[in-house]
């Protein structure tokens, strides 16, 4: 991509981000930065991975996030200035991007924390998981390549959309020095194979809202079958402006996933 449309694409998110309290279309985001509709939203999609009108919800959502973290309630005034018109539709939406109610998120958001700090000096041993069972023969190997001075840990996850803004059909997590895993038993269909390196901190908020977590992704959508054998390499870089937001909880995954091995 070229310069001139990473800067349309980049000038086009932080306009969304000044204001999500307004009703922002497609149509008002080229005009803004001097596209017509058609290539402002081609243009958009190849740098960002996903439309506008994703990438709009995703950072309402992760708006939502910082919210809840940092105020004892949301008023109507604060929904309001992030884009939703009702409580009814923030609390929807977010348990469907986020994967439990804005209630429940704020009231574990400590209790996560501490657990996902506890493997900061604790080997994390777990088996990349999904929710399916099948006699396939797949093998899905994952390769992480981290920077050096890396410490954190390492979410990699099968996710149906570019932007992890809803439960992957499998996933696991690395910590330590570990940086390859192997998926089996994924359903059949296609996915997008991100990543993300959350580095060790003692602000709770840091875990939650990932803006300065490292990203990765494997260039293109896999297809999975019940015989699919793959080797995916995966570049852990710094975030960059285009990136989208990181929605789905990764601690509560986490914390689920090793209970669910715990119970095998």
């Amino acid at each position: 991509m070229n310069k001139e449309h990473l800067a349309a694409a980049e000038e086009a998110i932080l306009y969304m981000k000044n204001h999500l309290d307004e009703e922002i279309t497609s149509d008002q985001l080229a005009a803004h930065v001097g596209y017509s509709p058609f290539h402002f939203t081609r243009i958009f999609k190849s740098a960002t991975g996903v439309s506008p009108r994703h990438y709009l919800s995703a950072l309402r959502i992760e708006a939502g996030k910082m919210a809840l973290l940092n105020e004892r309630s949301l008023l109507m005034k604060i929904l309001l200035s992030i884009g939703f018109r009702s409580s009814g539709s923030f609390n929807t939406r977010f348990k469907q991007n986020v994967g439990i109610s804005p209630r429940k998120f704020r009231s574990i958001s400590l209790p996560l924390t501490q657990y996902v700090r506890r493997f900061e000096h604790q080997e994390l041993q777990m088996e990349a998981s999904s929710d399916h069972s099948t006699s396939s023969r797949q093998l899905i190997r994952c390769h992480i390549q981290a920077p050096e001075s890396f410490r954190g840990i390492i979410f990699v996850g099968l996710f149906p959309h570019p932007i992890p803004d809803q439960r992957p059909a499998a996933g696991t997590a690395l910590n330590r020095r570990k940086r390859n895993c192997v998926f089996t038993q994924v359903p059949s269909g296609t996915y997008h194979v991100l990543a993300a390196g959350i580095p060790w901190s003692l602000n709770p908020r840091d875990y939650f809202v990932l803006t300065h977590a490292l990203r990765g992704k494997y260039p293109a959508a896999i297809e999975v079958s019940e015989n699919t054998i793959l080797d995916v390499p995966i570049l852990l870089r710094e975030p960059l402006a285009v990136d989208p937001p990181i929605v789905i909880n990764l601690p509560l995954l986490l914390f689920e996933q090793k209970e669910k091995n715990a119970a095998k």
